[in-house]
């Protein structure tokens, strides 16, 4: 058998085959060209161990070859950085001892001159008066006229009580207010101490001004004719 027929043996059972075959008639292994650079490296290594794992083994071997170049290649490359680095490191260290140290001079303290302190003397205002008290508006004499009706108290609970509520409404801003005793007019039902506010020519002026009582805090509020 020639050289030539020695080479073609199939990678995976090394079965003998024919030029021009494609599949291996023992095992079924698609045969290899018989061109490339593969095929001949597969021959060569076949004459020389009498086996051949199979056409992976080639870049398998380049990957290998690769990864140690690379690997070579780091090594050199990280000890002339670390070389570099202690190059930098001792240089630093000798130019920090041989240069001179220098102390900041000491602040001069400057004693603030006290400034002395007058005393002024003069007069103390006087507190301001006292606001007036509230003071209620009597009616007047033998007069009619219209009226607002704040509240009415029953006599028999005492005038101080309508007395303290018409203060209360003149010191809300509602002036003039009074206190009547209803049995003293013929237009007001007796036994009651009546709140007023204002004194009015008609109706329509008195009911004008029930708005601003409601503004004051009087829920009912409303307009009356007070004649004696």
């Amino acid at each position: 058998m020639s050289r030539a027929e020695d080479d073609r043996r199939c990678p995976r059972c090394s079965t003998p085959y024919s030029e021009g075959q494609e599949y291996c008639l023992e095992c079924g292994e698609k045969l290899p060209s018989r061109t490339g650079v593969i095929t001949r490296l597969g021959a060569g290594w076949r004459r020389r161990a009498g086996w051949y794992p199979g056409d992976w083994v080639w870049p398998a071997l380049l990957a290998l070859v690769v990864a140690i170049v690379a690997g070579v290649i780091s090594a050199v490359w990280l000890a002339d950085d670390s070389s570099s680095a202690n190059d930098t490191l001792v240089r630093t260290q000798a130019d920090s001892t041989s240069a001179p140290t220098q102390t900041a001079p000491e602040p001069t303290l400057t004693t603030p001159t006290p400034t002395p302190t007058t005393t002024q003397t003069g007069t103390t205002a006087p507190p301001p008066p006292p606001p007036p008290k509230p003071a209620l508006f009597p009616w007047p004499a033998n007069k009619g006229g219209w009226t607002i009706v704040l509240d009415s108290v029953p006599t028999t609970n005492g005038r101080a009580g309508a007395v303290a509520e018409g203060k209360q409404a003149s010191r809300l801003g509602l002036k003039p207010v009074g206190v009547l005793d209803s049995a003293g007019f013929s237009s007001l039902h007796p036994g009651y101490y009546v709140v007023f506010f204002g004194i009015y020519a008609n109706e329509a002026e008195a009911q004008s001004h029930v708005i601003e009582a409601h503004r004051r805090g009087y829920r009912e509020p409303y307009p009356r004719h007070i004649t004696r």
